[in-house]
């Protein structure tokens, strides 16, 4: 038996999320490097990343209702061994087309990551931890994008090629698997889970979850909730922050004229930011839940601070010394990491266990269709004006997102019809 066994598949989540972000990131890391190379613009860059995010949005929907289905360990299984195929094949990549094709397939392995992770996090902790839970995993991708810039300029210099770096980190995704498949069960069927532990995460869901686990729900029953358009909307205005600061980040310090090597210590620092903004939003829901606020108040509360504190990106827009502008993006990260954890427990937090991947799913592929969007104009603005005027929009969205899900994201009259809702 195993003491606290949910927080060893806590950290395995995390370290998968690390690995899905090296993944990603060694791309955007080379991309100085490559742009020289096969002299692309801004806009043929951002056509290799629109190429991830068509095919990571429209999927992600698709793995949501594949891992509700499936279940979560066979389905992140198939996820992680199909995109670690794909990342290591993308060191044969020649060209503007290879890169598009290659980060398509990328972007469908990957699709199930999060809905994968928030379904976990649902099935192993209990209300009060679950925020915790997800600070963990979600910080992943913090620490994979802080890694990746060390990691991927040695493996570059080293070997004087950028080939040699997608093949090496593309075999972390294979050594995870093997432990997926060795440690990840339910509760109720794992061998290794105590008497205590399994009592202490069954305590916490409604009866009828506990005895007998609902049919799958299906997606027109999820859109009559105005929750369910509170977490999608909510989160798709959001997320673009991101991926516009991990995709665009060391060309936009080139831009500033920085060399890529000075950029990796800049490029560090928002992720590092983002990797305590986690820890530190669900930390801070989780200490108003244990003082008696309910779990809706907690969450509405850390979006309704941190969501609006994201306007001071807007002074980047206008400085040009180094750490001011590292020092202005990591606290705008920070505050996006604080909101992004909460969006991601909200369908846990919100919904029934047999509908939290699904609504994950959904609302991943909203992020996904308005980043699809700001990633092309991000290249067609940077290449024809400046970043200029995307750091300042970039830095208004969010509040919309925070008046979403607080106006939103709050029990109803019916918070259990059909058994759906959880009284949050």
């Amino acid at each position: 038996m195993i003491r606290n066994l949910r927080w060893w598949i806590g950290a395995l989540l995390f370290a998968s999320t690390v690995i899905n972000y090296i993944d990603r990131q060694t791309l955007s890391v080379l991309a100085p490097a490559l742009k020289e190379q096969y002299h692309w613009t801004n806009t043929d860059f951002a056509t290799v990343l629109i190429a991830f995010r068509v095919v990571y949005t429209i999927m992600q929907s698709v793995s949501g209702r594949l891992l509700d289905r499936l279940g979560t360990r066979r389905g992140l299984s198939i996820s992680v061994a199909f995109y670690s195929t794909v990342a290591a094949c993308t060191a044969f990549a020649q060209g503007l087309g290879g890169f598009r094709i290659f980060r398509g397939l990328l972007g469908a392995g990957e699709s199930a990551g999060w809905p994968g992770a928030a379904k976990a996090v649902s099935e192993w902790f209990p209300d009060r931890e679950r925020a915790w839970a997800v600070a963990l995993f979600d910080s992943g991708s913090s620490i994979g994008g802080a890694v990746a810039p060390f990691l991927v300029i040695f493996l570059f210099h080293t070997f004087g090629s950028w080939r040699p770096a997608f093949l090496i980190t593309a075999s972390l995704g294979f050594l995870w698997l093997i432990v997926w498949r060795k440690v990840y069960h339910t509760p109720e069927t794992h061998p290794r889970i105590t008497p205590e532990e399994l009592d202490l995460i069954q305590s916490s869901r409604p009866p009828e979850v506990a005895v007998s686990p609902r049919p799958r729900v299906a997606v027109s029953q999820l859109l009559r909730f105005r929750q369910t358009w509170g977490i999608v909307v909510g989160r798709s205005l959001l997320d673009p922050y991101w991926f516009m600061m991990a995709e665009w980040f060391a060309i936009y310090l080139a831009s500033k004229g920085f060399r890529m090597e000075e950029s990796a210590l800049g490029f560090w620092a928002p992720f590092m930011a983002a990797d305590l903004g986690n820890f530190f939003g669900g930390g801070l829901s989780s200490y108003w839940i244990r003082r008696g606020w309910s779990v809706g108040k907690s969450r509405r509360t850390v979006v309704a601070i941190f969501g609006p504190a994201m306007l001071l990106l807007i002074p980047a827009a206008f400085a040009s010394r180094y750490w001011l502008l590292v020092g202005l993006f990591a606290f705008a990260t920070f505050c996006y990491a604080a909101c992004s954890t909460i969006f991601i427990s909200l369908p846990a937090d919100v919904f029934q266990s047999s509908a939290v991947a699904t609504v994950s799913g959904m609302s991943g592929t909203g992020a996904g269709i308005v980043t699809l969007v700001s990633t092309y104009l991000i290249g067609r603005v940077s290449d024809r004006l400046s970043f200029q005027p995307i750091i300042i929009v970039a830095s208004i969205v969010p509040c919309l997102a925070a008046l979403v899900m607080v106006t939103l994201v709050r029990p109803g009259k019916h918070t259990s019809a059909d058994g759906i809702l959880r009284n949050f």
